[in-house]
């Protein structure tokens, strides 16, 4: 007995002391209920009122007025009503209305807006609200309340449940002391024994009673929850490489499923004669994620576009990568001559590309190509779900030509962890409301647990989109969406490039590879060399790039003969006929300036266009003694971050549009508006003439930024996203579950 009362009296005293410490927390909560309840009821007497009194003051009927106002006052809550015109003038009020509220004191209140005022008969909630006729604002309505009623109503309702409060703690306390008294002494003796004897139980174990076996199981969820939050490092202190994405997958992904969907695959089946040859595509992409599906054997779902690679599928379209260690698998999906004419060069490369990127090109919507756009997103969606073996995998979902599959995954498989990355700009809502399918694509990546941008500013313009075209709730601090009972983060992953470059292992020394490429080219060993590596896009800003060299020669005659920029060009989309055109103006500039300033073993540009090899290119790019970037618009243009990755001597200068994504990591960049022509061009004069030193010291701080914030990490980060989410969700299933068995 003497126990219990040490028991029940404290827990009795501090009970008393919470019960008083909440009542005025709820007094508050009464005050803001009954206070939002006048302002909801104001607004929409004001809204009632708006017409008629309009009229009214537009024809000056005061004794209509008056008579209006005082018929809307009956309400018995309803304590006065005044207007005021646009001069701060009083002209109409109700008898009841206080002196103390003149126009003049109300003039800081915006319209719908609310204020409680204090007097001596008690508070007034006071709200304002615009009057307009025709469009033209006639003045002001002041509604005003008493709220007597409601101060009354709270002093009852707080003492009321003050003393229930104490009651109910009174009786509780009371049988919880009867309880314990009757099952504490076993309940310590198992805790004891689960701690002294064997620490925490195994979770199979079934020594104890099934109460017991439930605290057991919950300790090992909370020991494993600590534990990884305890792994989990920050960012900055991780080196980032294919060994850290293991280790990511195996402490925070352990069991779970992942797989990757993208238009373009890891490798490549081609026929060369009588032999399959297997090619490694020069990608990013590929780079990034290839450990993971390395570390985790998972599925990467692609088109299968190589000449072979029917030929070594199993029966389920099926082939086990890489060929020297398969680790995973590829699904290929195979498109039909109209399917890859409607979905790929169709909507996605006239339509969404040339509509997300600012390079003044007219996107063209065609309702078949949408067609087959959504039939080819519905069929990698299906490979998705059939792929699938459990209820809730990690999708990486890659690129603009899966805007729809998101959602489509989302309605069969509810549960999965859906990051959709999109690798090129997005546009402002204006440009992006051209789109006829505008809605549809944002519902599409609004299926997606994560959607991935490279910088802030375009998941921004996706926000604005968002807000313009959708009724969805949008958090911009926590850079989130709401939509259809779902939760999107919408967050910046820029990407990079793989740190060391493989490309670089066999590579000679710079000064070798200056010498190769200009014995190639028939230069002289002081012939100063830039660079432009490119896919034949006109979002690249090639032919600005030639001009700019152009008025370099123009400006600066004394680098004629001394200055040469080799452009290569992987030719692209070539059955579209803007790149037909691009590609006709891109050759006609080139000859016309080689024309003006070249001689005879002179050649101011020379344009390659063809594909290169990637070992190929870093060669161009370690013999070059500058690079220039000119897109017009980028999401954030790797050749740029190439370059810096192939200067292992520390020399050469980045010249780079201010339009790409690039230039925001990359300040040591001699940063440009491709559009000024002369801007560009006094950029490569700089280049030309900048000492080693400076070029040692630019080039020393940007291979720094690339090496930590490497390809490794902009997957790394997303998977690690992926995996705090995931582990939020189920500790969210578990408190419910807990809850529901309290119950």
């Amino acid at each position: 007995m003497r126990l219990s009362l040490r028991f029940i009296l404290p827990l009795l005293l501090v009970l008393g002391v919470v019960a008083y410490s909440v009542v005025p927390l709820v007094d508050s909560l009464t005050l803001k209920w009954f206070t939002r309840d006048l302002e909801s009821r104001s607004k929409l007497l004001a809204s009632t009122m708006e017409v008629p009194l309009a009229d009214l003051v537009v024809s000056r009927s005061r004794t209509k007025i008056f008579a209006y106002f005082h018929k809307v006052i009956q309400d018995e809550r309803l304590y006065a009503l005044g207007f005021c015109d646009m001069q701060q003038r009083l002209l109409y009020q109700t008898l009841t209305y206080p002196d103390q509220l003149s126009c003049e004191s109300l003039a800081h209140l915006a319209p719908g807006s609310s204020e409680v005022v204090d007097f001596a008969q008690g508070p007034l909630h006071v709200v304002v609200a615009t009057i307009q006729s025709d469009g033209k604002v006639q003045g002001r309505l002041m509604l005003v309340h008493d709220m007597s009623f409601v101060h009354q109503r709270s002093t009852d309702t707080k003492w009321y449940i003050f003393y229930l409060f104490v009651g109910l703690a009174g009786v509780i306390s009371a049988v919880t002391v009867i309880v314990a008294q009757l099952s504490w002494r076993g309940w310590v003796a198992g805790v004891r024994d689960m701690l002294t004897k064997t620490g925490l139980p195994a979770e199979a174990s079934q020594a104890h009673s099934a109460e017991l076996n439930a605290v057991a199981q919950d300790l090992h969820a909370l020991v494993r929850e600590l534990e990884a939050d305890r792994r989990m490092r920050d960012e900055s202190q991780i080196t980032w490489s294919p060994a850290s994405l293991k280790t990511i997958l195996h402490e925070h992904l352990s069991g779970d499923e992942i797989l990757i969907v993208s238009n373009r695959q890891p490798y490549i089946h081609n026929r060369r004669g009588q032999k399959v040859e297997v090619q490694v595509p020069a990608s990013g992409l590929v780079s990034a994620l290839e450990p993971v599906m390395r570390a985790c054997s998972g599925v990467w779902i692609a088109h299968g576009n190589g000449s072979a690679d029917k030929e070594v599928v199993d029966n389920r379209d099926h082939v086990r990568v890489p060929p020297d260690h398969p680790s995973y698998d590829i699904r290929r999906i195979w498109l039909s001559p109209d399917e890859e004419s409607g979905f790929y060069y169709g909507f996605s490369n006239e339509g969404l590309w040339p509509l997300c990127h600012n390079a003044h090109v007219r996107p063209t919507f065609r309702t078949s190509d949408w067609e087959q756009y959504v039939v080819v997103n519905e069929r990698f969606a299906k490979a998705v779900v059939e792929e699938a073996k459990t209820d809730d995998p990690v999708i990486l979902v890659q690129d603009y030509h899966f805007a729809l599959l998101p959602k489509m995954v989302r309605e069969k498989l509810p549960n999965a962890t859906i990051i959709m990355f999109w690798h090129i700009p997005w546009p402002n809502s204006e440009s992006y409301g051209i789109c006829p399918w505008r809605q549809e694509i944002l519902e599409g990546l609004l299926g997606s647990s994560i959607v991935g941008f490279h910088t802030r500013e375009h998941g921004n313009h996706f926000l604005s989109c968002i807000d313009r075209i959708l009724e969805a709730r949008i958090d911009r601090d926590s850079s989130t969406v709401s939509y259809g009972g779902r939760l999107t983060a919408v967050n910046p992953y820029p990407i990079s490039i793989e740190w060391p470059s493989r490309w670089l292992e066999n590579q000679r020394p710079v000064p070798d590879c200056r010498v190769h490429i200009r014995e190639r080219h028939a230069m002289g060993p002081d012939r100063l060399v830039g660079i432009g590596v490119d896919r034949l896009d006109y979002t690249k800003g090639i032919i600005e790039r030639f001009l700019a060299v152009e008025r370099l020669f123009e400006l600066q005659p004394e680098w004629v003969g001394k200055f040469s920029f080799i452009q290569i060009a992987a030719p692209s989309r070539t059955i579209i006929d803007q790149y037909q055109h691009f590609h006709d103006q891109v050759y006609a500039l080139a000859e016309r300036i080689n024309k003006r300033f070249g001689r005879e073993g002179y050649e101011p540009i020379v344009l390659k266009v063809k594909h290169h090899e990637p070992p190929d290119v870093y060669e161009y790019y370690r013999a070059s003694d500058l690079c220039f970037v000119t897109s017009l618009h980028d999401g954030m243009n790797l050749v740029a971050k190439e370059f810096i990755a192939a200067r292992d001597d520390e020399q050469g200068v980045l010249i780079l549009s201010q339009f790409t994504g690039a230039a925001q990591e990359l300040p040591e960049a001699l940063v440009v508006n491709p559009y000024d022509i002369d801007q560009c061009a006094a950029a490569l004069h700089m280049a030309l003439s900048m000492t080693p030193k400076e070029q040692r010291a630019r080039m020393r701080s940007m291979r720094g930024l690339i090496q930590e914030f490497n390809v490794y990490r902009w997957a790394g980060r997303m998977l690690m996203d992926a995996a705090r989410m995931r582990r939020r969700i189920r500790v969210m299933k578990q408190v419910g579950q807990a809850s529901g068995r309290g119950r």
